[in-house]
């Protein structure tokens, strides 16, 4: 008998297949164990952060991260026309990270908790936050947080961290690489921009970046055959969008550069300073505020109510880039000099 037929037999018997899959249950019962208790570590320890910092004083304007006074290492766009292309992602955050050598520049072979100590280093997040994001996504790609290491463009699955609705990227089904911004769509998003100024120009606030999701939200809906967008992405395209304002502050200068180069601009620094980082408890604060203000329910009518129908198809259009930016710019004026009516259709 052959040792090939002999193994073959042994599988089959009734008590290898009794092991086998007790075996199997017990693994993915202490997987589960695991990742529950990890979950309660990590928010119990991020609860005891927020209460700390609301007492310990700030970090001083200039001390944090690799661009400490303002000075980030050099910064090279990424070469995609080399035999192994650099490999980039759907986050603009992480992307700057490889474009400025932060991270290995060829954005592949990134290790997991590198990355933990990178991402606390240069945009100032918790530890929490800078350890669970990591960790989340080794589970993700089934992988070891504590072992292994990833490319960007891995983190690209499509519905595990990346989704449809970006307000970077066109969804998967319209452009398969999503390690390259949208322009039209950034454009877009920095029209929006209605808060107090900062350098010369308005800032994004809670209520613009829920007014753009919204109309991005219907308009992929309505364009994309394929389209999918959970409770749990719709969560976290609300935490990218927070990004934007707790680290970034709403600036526009600073979030065009980091938005259509994925560059870090020279002098710029965390807005958060906390001297424990961003906390989930405070991060996630701005993030329900912004979900909590979307109403994709009200977007379809906000387009044309009030408002000529040339207006309400040309912005159409700019979201779905077959505008220059030019034109749409022309159609982002009118929007914001429009009289109130986005605001007033959501209290409706």
């Amino acid at each position: 008998m052959s040792s090939s037929s002999a193994r073959v037999r042994a599988a089959d018997a009734p008590s290898f297949v009794v092991l086998n899959g007790a075996s199997r249950l017990l693994s993915g019962l202490a997987s589960k164990a695991v990742t529950i208790v990890t979950y309660a570590l990590v928010f119990a320890a991020d609860f005891v952060l927020a209460l700390l910092n609301l007492v310990l004083p700030e970090k001083k304007e200039g001390e944090v991260g690799p661009g400490r006074g303002g000075l980030w290492p050099e910064y090279r766009a990424p070469d995609f026309g080399q035999e192994k292309p650099d490999s980039r992602c759907s986050c603009p955050a992480l992307n700057a990270l490889a474009n400025h050598g932060i991270l290995p520049r060829s954005g592949r072979r990134i290790p997991f908790q590198q990355l933990t100590r990178v991402i606390r280093e240069t945009y100032n997040f918790g530890p929490t936050f800078c350890f669970f994001v990591p960790w989340y996504a080794a589970g993700l790609l089934g992988r070891s947080y504590w072992a292994d290491s990833f490319d960007l463009a891995d983190l690209d699955v499509h519905n595990g961290i990346e989704h449809d609705a970006s307000l970077t990227r066109d969804d998967t089904a319209h452009a398969r690489d999503q390690g390259v911004p949208a322009p039209h769509l950034v454009e877009f998003l920095l029209a929006h921009a209605s808060g107090p100024p900062h350098d010369g120009a308005p800032t994004l606030t809670a209520a613009d970046l829920s007014e753009v999701s919204g109309k991005r939200r219907v308009n992929a809906r309505a364009k994309n055959g394929q389209f999918s967008l959970s409770a749990f992405h719709k969560m976290f395209g609300s935490s990218n969008s927070a990004t934007l304002l707790t680290i970034f502050g709403g600036s526009l200068p600073d979030l065009r550069a980091l938005l259509l180069e994925e560059r870090l601009p020279r002098g710029w620094a965390p807005r958060c300073r906390r001297a424990l980082g961003l906390t989930f408890a405070e991060f996630n604060a701005t993030v329900l505020r912004i979900e909590a203000g979307v109403h994709e329910e009200h977007d379809v009518m906000m387009w044309r109510v009030g408002r000529p129908r040339a207006l309400a198809e040309k912005m159409e259009e700019w979201m779905e880039g077959k505008l220059d930016s030019a034109m749409g710019m022309g159609a982002g004026e009118a929007l914001r000099s429009d009289s109130g009516v986005f605001v007033e259709r959501k209290d409706e």
